[in-house]
């Protein structure tokens, strides 16, 4: 209550003069106060600091407040009170009354796991508070915090008090005292060091005040490094929470780097370390502190890249030391190559960078390009025999036997290893590209203006040699290219009808094209209480019964290895689109191979849902918002064309059971399982590729092996709704609705307005909820704006508006697939998919409302399945009615009233006057070739509207007074309002027809008039009286059953349904 007095307060406090100038009675009054509350905090019990934290962040976090001297004498014990209590409690301790504050800590939670759920919003607030401290009073931080590890390494650095061991090697565990109280501060350590600024440890020439504050931090952060540096503790335990602690110092190294050689050297030392007594397999123990380690090793190089790079040789040497000593795994090789990338791309010279970087691959790219690889991803059969599953055929055994388990798990490894270690340092490559100067894009230097004419010589076939002086990753893609694209072809293959029709009828290989138990685990829906697949209740051995990856058999190891393989495949080529390395002259020739292999008709319709979904969300996504404008047409149409035709198909027939608008019912979403397999792998034979596939469709092409029904049905259901959803997220990023493409737009409108109000001021503010100092310019979202990002966001602008033209206006197959799904996915049961498809129709009507040929598909198609969607009253439509609602407003204002409106369907409708050569048509409007300025309009009056309105009851007269009602009253909200009476009228005579019930309560029965929008006026806002007599679940469904209505005439709706 007291810390919320002063929240509630914050504005009065800010504006008060006394508590400004930092005198009065007024700041005394206050400074009293919030010594109190500090004073509070000291108290045992983690609820006092709980319940002050967002007090203590929101004033940290108001520069009127900090720059007066008010909080800082309490910061030292706010400080200490949180560094306290985010030390997590053993419960076992409270349990069993030995902690010495048992009785309080049970006063003050209930049982540990409400202990735990505080404490992790604890720890999540506190890491802006203590951010926020350092950077306020860096000297009260530093002192604190260097006192707080001094202390700590003091008494427990040997590990003393040895308690809680492990009873098999006498080791400190996690729950041990002094691993606790050592991760405790870790989180303290980072943030403090991340907030302290940069005045603080530079070498700048700064005033008396912050020239004495900074000598005395730097001694203090010199000797906590040398302190945490020199440490050397024999427990793993302890080494792994020594790795935190060098990683969150990154932050520090970045002005003194005197101790970073040595800190660094101690984390490749862990890459290697060991368990003792040594073991036959390493205990997750070890596993754990190596996976750190390799962490923290790239967190440090990302953040100090170029500081590392005088020791780059050594660093290579020692590299190349560890992974010729055979005992690293699959994980650590990947840190230790994103390390060294990281290191390489602060190097200045740009052929030392690509040199340096092919040599550090140098190992991948001869293992991809060995006979042996090279064998296996020749053909499906080598592919089958390499993992094992061939064999599986004459041999059941061989998937259970050791040796031939470790050496098919070690050829796998090499190959996924390869490929995964390419991707990791092109990732990281790119990242470090984009973080130049000239912000990734292939120019030398960047003029201080943006280019009006939108002439930019870099928009088109950008050859390797320019690329590469960002990019030192780009080089090597001519010889990497053609393996990706033979290991994508080859594991596509698998899931071809006849390949999986044959693995499906044997009791063993059918496994390998089964979902994985950790994609099982992902359909269903846990709570805090599962630890994970492994933990109890989880997933593992739900696919295969009885085993799980973990033990030494192939079977439930092959889906998790297909989906690595294919979706590092999906990452590369989204990767060498993102470098533009697939539009640059030297890979012409193999443009014509690369479209075979991912436009291929038999791989996009042998792909399961959950296939498809990383497919448009790690490449085609990726390529449309990559592709230089000037290349769309000979780079997208042979790909996008095939790919949003067949969505077109595979969305239809995957929703089509659930409408029971199709052939098949809604059993056929059932999924297939070990017990019906079988007879679905006959079923090819007897009906055809084209009919299996409708019902491969149904079920999501999923393969759900052993598991359960309740969590098969779940994970058909989620693979149906994601990819829906995939798609719609995927067409509001490429129409710039969303992402980066959305926030160039933001930012363009901010500039208009800046400019029309003459007022520079609007581009150094950002988002409320972000602080600016006013004296940078910023982004929409509140980030910094660069000049690199001036000139990126001048070539986004120039593709938004081509993408724009070229997917709706410049291809007939892609228009048509892409308009056609999405009118049809505002029928599917989605709320998600239909609010989001409901903003690409006005960037649809924005961009060719105009046109004739599209007059059929927007004014009949679109608009009847928006009414449709509104007059049954659908469930899952609860929520989205005015979205949809303002669809119908747009469509009947473009193609009959003449009226056009803002972009995404806002504002009143602008009405165009008619042509005073013809009265019967309208005068178009000055932006129709501007669907980011309004779009145009259908200059010939449009019947098809008018016949929804007829069809659904409306008489004549009735539709001329609605166009009148609407031509006089233009405001968004009052059209809304009409077009809502009218529907709710056509509802109303639908539900009579119905009866009063249907369906099970399923999302597509009809909302109640407590939940519809059309009845919303007829709700009266009353609360109803509790009923005297229990009325259960159970009880209603039994009295709805025996008031179910007799069987009438079907729905009265007209054709419009049918």
């Amino acid at each position: 209550m007291g810390s919320m007095l002063v929240t509630c307060h914050l504005a009065h406090i800010t504006a008060d003069k006394d508590v400004s100038s930092g005198k009065g009675p007024k700041f005394e009054a206050v400074s009293r106060y919030l010594r109190l509350l500090s004073e509070m905090m000291s108290h045992q019990s983690g609820v006092m600091c709980g319940e002050q934290i967002n007090m203590w962040v929101g004033l940290l976090r108001d520069p009127a407040i900090v720059r007066t001297n008010v909080l800082s004498p309490h910061l030292s014990r706010v400080l200490n009170a949180y560094m306290t209590h985010v030390v997590k409690i053993r419960w076992d301790d409270v349990w069993d009354q030995n902690h010495p504050y048992s009785s309080l800590i049970e006063a003050s939670w209930d049982d540990d796991d409400e202990y735990h759920e505080w404490l992790g919003n604890l720890r999540s607030k506190a890491s802006q508070l203590f951010r926020a401290i350092g950077s306020t009073d860096p000297e009260i931080a530093s002192t604190a915090i260097h006192l707080k590890v001094r202390t700590l390494l003091n008494a427990h650095s040997n590990g003393e008090p040895r308690d809680q061991l492990n009873p098999e090697n006498n080791e400190l565990t996690i729950h041990s005292t002094p691993c606790q109280e050592f991760e405790g501060v870790t989180q303290p350590l980072d943030n403090i060091l991340h907030g302290i600024p940069s005045w603080a440890l530079d070498n700048g020439s700064y005033d008396e005040k912050r020239t004495r504050i900074r000598n005395t931090i730097r001694p203090l952060l010199s000797e906590l490094a040398n302190l945490i540096v020199a440490w050397n503790p024999n427990d793993i335990w302890l080494k792994f929470r020594r790795t935190t602690l060098l990683e969150a110092l990154k932050h520090y190294w970045k002005y003194d780097p005197a101790t970073l050689p040595t800190g660094v050297d101690s984390l490749l030392m862990y890459l290697s370390v060991t368990d003792n007594p040594p073991k036959d397999r390493l205990s997750e123990d070890v596993v754990g502190l190596r996976k750190k380690s390799g962490v923290s090793l790239v967190a440090v190089a990302k953040k100090v890249p170029d500081l590392l790079v005088p020791w780059l040789s050594q660093l290579s040497e020692r590299a190349k030391s560890l992974l010729s000593s055979g005992g690293m795994s699959p994980v650590n090789e990947m840190h230790l190559y994103e390390f060294l990338s990281c290191v390489a791309t602060a190097v200045e010279n740009p052929v030392d960078r690509s040199n340096f970087i092919a040599d550090v691959l140098g190992s991948s790219i001869r293992i991809l390009e060995s006979p042996e690889i090279q064998n296996s991803i020749a053909s499906v059969e080598g592919l089958l025999s390499f993992l094992g599953i061939a064999q599986a055929a004459s041999n059941p055994a061989s998937v259970t036997d050791p040796t031939f388990v470790k050496k098919v798990t070690k050829d796998f490894e090499m190959l996924f290893s390869s490929l995964n270690q390419l991707l990791s340092v092109g990732k990281r490559c790119h990242e470090a590209a984009k973080k130049r100067p000239n912000g990734g894009l292939p120019l030398q230097n960047l003029s201080a203006t943006v280019d009006d004419t939108c002439n930019f010589p870099d928009e088109g076939p950008v050859g390797i040699n320019e690329l590469v002086i960002n990019d030192p990753f780009v080089p090597l893609w001519p010889k990497i290219l053609p393996t990706v694209l033979k290991v994508m072809d080859v594991t596509l293959r698998v899931w071809h009808p006849e390949c999986q029709a044959s693995l499906l009828q044997n009791n063993i290989q059918r496994y390998a094209v089964a979902i994985s138990d950790d994609e099982a685990f992902l359909a269903t829906k846990q709570d805090g209480s599962v630890k994970g697949v492994f933990g109890e209740g989880g997933t593992a051995g739900s696919i295969v019964s009885g085993t799980d990856r973990r033990d030494l058999n192939l079977a439930p190891r092959w889906s998790g290895w297909f989906n690595e393989s294919r979706n590092t495949c999906f990452q590369l080529l989204g990767l060498i689109c993102m470098q533009r390395v697939i539009f640059a002259p030297e890979l012409s020739h193999l443009y014509p191979q690369f479209v075979a292999v991912v436009a291929n008709q038999e791989h996009l319709r042998s792909m399961e849902h959950r296939h498809f979904n990383q497919y448009l969300k790690q490449f085609i996504e990726i390529m449309m918002l990559s592709c230089p404008a000037p290349l769309y047409q000979s780079h997208l149409t042979a790909i996008l064309g095939p790919v949003f035709e067949h969505l077109q198909y595979r969305l239809q027939y995957s929703w089509s059971p659930v409408l029971g608008t199709g052939t098949l019912g809604i059993e056929s979403t059932r999924p297939m399982g070990s017990d019906n397999c079988m007879a679905a792998a006959n079923q090819l034979a007897s009906v055809g590729v084209d009919q299996w596939l409708i019902a491969y469709y149904a079920r999501g092409g999923l393969f759900v092996g052993d598991l359960d029904n309740v969590t098969g049905e779940a994970a058909v259901e989620k693979a149906r709704v994601e990819l829906t959803r995939t798609y719609a997220d995927m067409l509001q990023s490429t129409l710039a609705l969303k992402g980066a493409w959305a926030l160039v737009l933001a930012n363009k409108a901010r500039e208009d307005l800046a400019l029309k109000r003459n007022d520079p001021s609007k581009l150094m503010s950002g988002p409320i909820n972000k602080l600016a100092n006013g004296k940078d310019y910023l982004n929409a979202d509140g980030s910094k704006r660069t000049l690199a990002q001036l000139h990126i966001d001048a070539r986004r602008l120039v593709r938004i508006d081509k993408l724009c033209h070229f997917l709706l206006l410049e291809n007939e197959q892609i228009a048509g697939s892409l308009v056609v799904t999405i009118i049809q996915c505002l029928e599917y049961p989605d709320a998600y998919t239909c609010r989001r498809c409901t903003r690409i129709v006005h960037r649809i009507l924005e961009s060719v409302a105009w046109l004739d040929k599209y007059t059929e598909l927007l004014g009949y198609r679109l608009l009847s399945a928006a009414v449709k969607a509104i007059v049954t009253e659908p469930k899952w439509m609860v929520g989205t009615e005015w979205d949809m609602i303002n669809v119908i407003r747009d469509v009947y204002d473009r193609l009959v009233l003449g009226q056009y409106l803002l972009p995404g369907g806002q504002g009143p409708g602008l009405q165009m006057s008619r042509d005073p050569a013809n009265s019967m048509m309208f005068e178009q409007t000055k932006v129709a070739d501007k669907p980011l300025m309004g779009g145009g309009i259908l200059t010939a009056t449009s019947d098809f509207p008018r016949r929804i309105l007829m069809e659904i009851g409306m008489s004549q007269e009735e539709v001329v007074a609605t166009e009148k009602s609407l031509s006089e009253k233009r405001s968004a909200k009052e059209q809304k309002d009409v077009f809502r009476d009218l529907l709710r009228v056509a509802a109303d005579k639908t539900k009579q027809a119905e009866g009063l019930n249907r369906g099970d309560n399923g999302v597509l029965d009809r909302a109640g008039a407590e939940e519809s929008l059309l009845h919303g006026k007829l709700r009266q806002p009353t609360v109803s009286a509790l009923p005297e007599k229990l009325v259960t679940y159970s009880m209603m469904k039994k009295k709805e059953g025996s008031n179910s209505p007799d069987p009438a005439d079907g729905p009265w709706h007209g054709n419009i349904f049918d």
